[in-house]
């Protein structure tokens, strides 16, 4: 028996200058993302998509969710497995490709986490996880691109 979650979320476009999208050029990106009984999010398009360079866009909150579920999982899984782990931190990265018609996709995203263990005896271990953490994550098992690790882990 399989178990289902549901999500919900409502996304408000807030950039309307007064005369809607009569042109391309006439509207912001900009946008509201609201999940009740938490923080509003800010968004807009990517920059190079006219979009405000000071909110999220839509790519950033891939890049981040798929880095977030890692971390989760992999945090998870060192607690079971008797790995202390005392810090985590990700640079990860995405590379999309826009197509022809206006279009594009992520080809890859690379996640760099620097995981820091309480003894040296863990490193191996923690760094053992990343993969199983990679097979359980709910987001990296929903997207048709690689998503790939480059782990540190350090005392």
């Amino acid at each position: 028996m399989s178990i289902q979650h549901h999500y919900r979320a409502t996304i408000k476009w807030t950039g309307n200058k007064g005369t809607g999208t009569d042109n391309y050029r006439s509207y912001e990106r900009s946008h509201q993302i609201i999940v009740e009984n938490k923080s509003d999010i800010l968004g807009s398009s990517d920059p190079a998509f006219r979009g405000d360079k000071t909110k999220h866009n839509p790519e950033d909150l891939l890049v981040s969710a798929l880095s977030s579920c890692h971390m989760l999982w992999h945090l998870h899984l060192c607690s079971e497995a008797g790995v202390i782990v005392l810090d985590y931190i990700d640079n990860a990265t995405g590379i999309m490709i826009e197509t022809s018609n206006g279009g594009g996709h992520f080809s890859e995203v690379t996640l760099n986490p620097i995981v820091t263990v309480k003894e040296q005896c863990m490193v191996d271990k923690a760094n053992e996880l990343h993969k199983k953490a990679n097979e359980l994550c709910f987001i990296a098992n929903s997207v048709n691109f690689p998503v790939r690790h480059n782990p540190t882990t350090k005392l």
